[in-house]
């Protein structure tokens, strides 16, 4: 079954762009994956689309050599980035290709499910109002009528990190902006009660004794702490471990780690309580199915990272069947008016949980009219949005 065409989707996503391609072969069988990234996601489609060229004519079944051979072939370009993002994509929806031509979802030929509902954690709840603490409250009570049981959110966006504004020497907080991030984590964590979890995101942008500062103060408040996401960039792996030992909340890190190479160093130095590979970055399903399975015997559950377009929420979904060191999966909560327009079936999410189909490959197709309705940004906007 041999590869003749790769297309590549630039789509308009609530956040930013979604990658998505489709890979064709001559046995009339295609297959769905998902390369999104964000900042530079005309980047990630050329990517995509050098790569989709190099692969045509390779059967569509090797899976596992094919993601070996552009991985070393293409190795001079660096280990993360575009190019992962590109691999990650064709592995997507090779395995989406095989489970269709085999009949069998794609979480069966990863070894069988341990469960077939995915819990998730809402994330992107919050972008209705603004950055005052009634309006942070009010929505966090609406994702928990819907039935999530965990939320994620920056208390430190707005204030700190936007583009064209004057920041703080060394990624500082001033005491008002310290305030008013801890207000805004006081007003959810009353809004919706110690039965939720909370995930407080920091992006890296704080300075390490910021970083540790925050999470001593944060902890103070009644609320369930999840976890502090990526408190030092992964460049510094021991900054990371030297944060996780000296403060009282746990730590997650993983979306930056592009592939298990990357992951190991964290692991290795005992550096996070939970790790968080996305499968658009890290290599797709194979390479994280890898990451858990290493995980594992550091005994580190695993929280999928995916803040991206649908693929990346199916994908990721069919490998958490698959592993026992699950913890929960990101969901963005509002996304485009057309997610589900663009599928064969709506995503299935029942009470803050996925539902993973049972059929054959990622168990969707995709109605390119649709995407063709909105076309992605490939110009950067003049203004900047807030991270989630």
């Amino acid at each position: 079954m041999r590869i003749t065409n790769v297309k590549t989707f630039l789509v308009e996503g609530v956040k930013y762009n979604w990658t998505l391609i489709k890979i064709e072969t001559d046995a009339g069988i295609h297959g769905w994956g998902e390369a999104t990234n964000w900042p530079g996601s005309p980047l990630i489609e050329a990517a995509c689309q050098h790569v989709g060229r190099y692969i045509v004519g390779q059967d569509a079944r090797r899976i596992d050599f094919l993601w070996t051979k552009l991985y070393r072939d293409m190795n001079w370009m660096g280990q993360a980035g575009p190019l992962l993002s590109a691999i990650s994509a064709v592995d997507i929806a090779l395995w989406d290709i095989k489970g269709k031509a085999l009949g069998a979802p794609v979480y069966e030929l990863l070894g069988g499910a341990y469960r077939q509902r995915i819990q998730l954690y809402a994330n992107y709840w919050f972008i209705d109002g603004g950055h005052r603490a009634e309006d942070y409250a009010r929505q966090a009570r609406e994702v928990v009528a819907q039935g999530f049981t965990a939320l994620k959110f920056d208390p430190f966006a707005h204030i700190n990190y936007g583009y064209g504004n004057d920041l703080n020497d060394n990624n500082g907080l001033s005491e008002e902006q310290k305030r008013l991030a801890i207000s805004l984590v006081a007003a959810v964590g009353e809004a919706v009660g110690r039965d939720v979890a909370m995930a407080i995101e920091t992006h890296a942008f704080l300075n390490g004794p910021t970083a540790v500062e925050m999470a001593h103060r944060l902890a103070e408040l009644d609320v369930n702490f999840m976890w502090y996401e990526e408190p030092a960039l992964p460049e510094t792996p021991e900054a990371i471990a030297d944060i996780r030992a000296r403060i009282p909340i746990p730590v997650c890190v993983g979306e930056r780690l592009h592939s298990r190479f990357m992951a190991k160093r964290i692991l290795d130095l005992h550096a996070a309580d939970i790790l968080m590979p996305d499968i658009t970055r890290c290599g797709g399903i194979s390479e994280m199915r890898k990451i858990a399975t290493m995980a594992e015997a550091y005994n580190i559950p695993i929280a999928p990272h995916n803040p991206n377009g649908p693929f990346s929420s199916i994908a990721s979904a069919h490998v958490m069947a698959t592993i026992p060191n699950f913890f929960r999966q990101e969901f963005m909560l509002k996304d485009v008016p057309w997610r589900d327009e663009c599928l064969s079936h709506p995503i299935p999410i029942e009470e803050g949980y996925f539902v993973v189909p049972d059929r054959p490959g990622l168990g969707f197709d995709v109605d390119e009219s649709v995407l063709a309705r909105h076309p992605g940004l490939r110009i950067p906007p003049t203004d900047r949005t807030f991270y989630v």
